[in-house]
């Protein structure tokens, strides 16, 4: 089986020690192409920089550039520009994470729209999917989306862990899903059990969001207490079990998907 992670963040200190060591367990367990997170301006320069240096072949490591909503306040006037000139790099492969966060409230919600719209605008112009964050603010999030759609190629909600009526908001608008592991938690992922049946094939994408949200169901758990792409082999488990599929099966049609939205090649053999 191939795999393919949507969501790494590669640029967290827990990784600095060894980001090579990451990407080989990964391809080792086999999930051979990364995507890795922008979620500042330093962070996707930061997210670039490891895609040079750690692949040399091009065709394992991709990244996206953006602005999250938790560091929108940092948004000024030279941002839009300093994105649009990662934007024309090969290896940027989507706008974001940007989006929207109402539980932290990081940032002012009024900043975090303001940046989450100039970022859908910078898609719009760019033709890039979008890969967005959003936290207790799904009716927001897709009351901004809904009249820039239209204009738009593919986005993908990140993480989802909604509820029914956020995910069929979002399947409405034609967006992407994806999954991590925050299924694999008894205490809080279980209502997704039921939902992950309702996203549809070539909708649907897997990811670690690495190094958190370690799924609780891996045995054993890693001493370091963190996650890694490596384990995204759990997330599929978990996600086939309740859409009854095999995992092999799973594997093919989620990296699929994530290969087409992201505009990937064909992995190295």
């Amino acid at each position: 089986m191939e795999l393919i992670d949507i969501g790494v963040n590669l640029t967290h200190p827990s990784f600095s020690h060894d980001p090579a060591g990451v990407v080989e367990r990964a391809a080792a367990a086999g999930v051979r192409q990364l995507v890795l997170t922008g979620t500042s301006l330093a962070e996707s320069e930061a997210a670039l920089a490891l895609c040079r240096a750690l692949d040399d072949s091009g065709r394992q490591l991709f990244c996206t550039a953006g602005v999250h909503p938790h560091d929108a306040s940092q948004w000024s006037a030279t941002t839009a520009d300093t994105l649009q000139a990662l934007y024309q790099e090969d290896r940027v492969r989507a706008v974001g994470e940007c989006g929207l966060d109402f539980n932290r409230d990081f940032s002012p919600r009024e900043q975090q729209e303001r940046a989450l719209e100039a970022q859908l605008q910078l898609a719009a112009e760019t033709g890039l999917p979008v890969f967005l964050h959003e936290r207790d603010a799904s009716r927001r999030l897709a009351e901004i989306l809904r009249p820039y759609r239209d204009h738009l190629g593919a986005a993908v909600v990140h993480c989802f862990t909604g509820e029914r009526h956020a995910l069929f908001d979002y399947l409405d608008l034609d967006l992407h899903i994806g999954i991590t592991g925050w299924i694999c938690d008894e205490r809080r992922g279980s209502h997704l059990h039921a939902l992950v049946r309702e996203i549809p094939r070539g909708r649907l994408m897997l990811e670690t969001d690495a190094p958190y949200l370690l799924p609780r169901t891996l045995r054993p758990k890693p001493k370091s207490g963190h996650n890694e792409p490596a384990y995204l082999t759990e997330v599929l488990r978990e996600v086939a079990r309740h859409r009854g599929e095999s995992e092999a099966d799973l594997a093919t049609h989620t990296s699929a998907c994530a290969r087409a939205f992201f505009a990937l090649p064909a992995p190295d053999r």
